[in-house]
């Protein structure tokens, strides 16, 4: 897990969205958070591996899961993780 995992959770949490990655890229940007398309796609992927996130339909969604809430919470441990 890196920095950029829980900033994207938390975003997506917070704001109870469904994103593709390049609107999420925008949206983090415009919010004021410093991060790549690149390090985005690459991190989405990440975090669906560990079942954090999960796609929504056939169109490259995600959003977060009960499993990424959990983990925010600080009720999952690193070793939880898949």
């Amino acid at each position: 897990m890196s920095l950029k995992d829980g900033l994207i959770l938390e975003f997506l949490a917070e704001h109870d969205l469904e994103l593709p990655a390049k609107p999420l890229y925008k949206n983090l940007n415009r919010h004021g958070h410093k991060i790549g398309y690149s390090t985005v796609r690459q991190r989405l992927n990440e975090l669906e591996a560990h079942g954090l996130i999960q796609r929504v339909g056939e169109g490259g969604y995600y959003e977060i899961s009960d499993k990424g809430r959990a983990w925010i919470a600080g009720d999952l441990e690193a070793d939880d993780l898949e």
